[in-house]
């Protein structure tokens, strides 16, 4: 680990995979490294019966498709089978269990320090983290007495300790919609949302929502314009689960809550609700903490970017972390866009290091 090279990714899920891709390509020594004992990222830590929203050939990244699911969307075990696969497939250099804790600039030379003391120099940095070790809940008044059990959607595996109970679910999006639809079957539930949810309709997915997104894209890096009314990107996907608690008729909102007491929950409306369990639905931060020092963060842990190069530090880029560095590359689909271009910059930035 003392060894200078030329790049070090720090994270080894599908952002870091696809940056590999494009990397096999160059001459550059570059090395992966991954705070998690096994291969497929974020995925093996998800709820057991998590789907994708898009068709297998949907949901691929650069190089090598994922193979067709007997579903009609890819589960969360067919994800990590397609993500372990592709690193098998690219053998890409990759060193496990290394938790990177902070990332210094001495002299034009990042030196990478891990938790386990070691520590990596490189002439540039991919930071590939993601969110999923940001879980964000909201500050809501008595929210730390609340007595009963009280989780983050980060840490949901399936419904099991929710059985027979009354559960608050808080989110309007897809995870608060995807949860709900579960934990519904063996528990009392109740929908708090900011807004009135909105479901899309049962034939678009994500793959409809990826090319709508594209066109839009396109039509605004071209200085036209694009209604993309009819769908919003926010909406909730219909998948089966979801389209078989509508037939329940589980999807009703209470509105927003104000407050958490020991073992009730207070609407805006000031009326009180006895509940066993609270799950959290309302998405993450980024992972960027190792950078802290290093660069500036706002409260969510986002870095001031143009596309996926830092602006503040040369030789640093950040890649799928969502919009803000790169379109849709939070996605499998949508984050070789940014891999590519990411890659083509940092071999332009490595060769003019070493003609100076």
């Amino acid at each position: 680990m003392q060894k200078e090279v030329d790049l070090v990714i720090i994270g080894g899920g599908q952002s870091a995979l696809a940056c590999g891709y494009f990397l096999r390509r160059s001459e550059l020594d570059y090395l992966i490294v991954d705070d998690q004992v096994d291969c497929g990222g974020s995925w093996p830590q998800t709820w057991e019966s998590l789907t994708l929203f898009s068709p297998s050939k949907f949901s691929s990244l650069p190089g090598f498709m994922m193979p067709v699911s007997a579903r009609a969307y890819p589960s969360r075990d067919e994800a990590i089978a397609y993500l372990c696969e592709y690193e098998k497939r690219y053998d890409f250099p990759i060193k496990r269990k290394v938790c990177v804790t902070k990332v210094e600039l001495q002299d034009g030379v990042f030196h990478i320090h891990t938790a386990d003391g070691e520590q990596l120099k490189a002439k540039a940095v991919i930071s590939a983290t993601g969110t999923w070790q940001k879980p964000f809940i909201p500050e809501v008044p008595g929210r730390e007495s609340f007595q009963g059990i009280q989780i983050h959607s980060v840490e949901y595996k399936n419904a099991e300790i929710f059985e027979e109970k009354k559960v608050l679910i808080v989110g309007e999006g897809n995870t608060g919609a995807q949860l709900l639809a579960e934990v519904s079957k063996v528990a009392q539930t109740v929908w708090s949302t900011h807004k009135q949810p909105e479901f899309l309709s049962d034939d678009v997915d994500g793959r409809v929502l990826f090319d709508l997104a594209t066109a839009k894209y396109e039509a605004e890096k071209q200085g036209k314009s694009f209604d993309a009314s009819q769908y919003h990107l926010g909406n909730i996907v219909m998948t089966p689960a979801v389209q078989e608690a509508r037939k329940r008729n589980v999807f009703k909102s209470q509105g927003r809550i104000s407050a958490i007491e020991d073992n009730a929950v207070v609407w805006e409306n000031r009326e009180r609700e006895e509940i066993d369990g609270i799950i959290w639905c309302t998405g993450f931060g980024f992972a960027t903490d190792h950078l802290s020092g290093l660069v500036s963060t706002d409260s969510k842990g986002r870095v001031s970017t143009e596309n996926t190069r830092c602006k503040e530090v040369p030789g640093l880029w950040l890649v799928g972390y969502g919009g803000w560095t790169g379109f849709a590359s939070a996605t499998l689909i949508g984050v070789g866009r940014t891999a590519r271009q990411t890659v083509k910059e940092v071999v332009e930035y490595i060769k003019e290091l070493k003609l100076l």
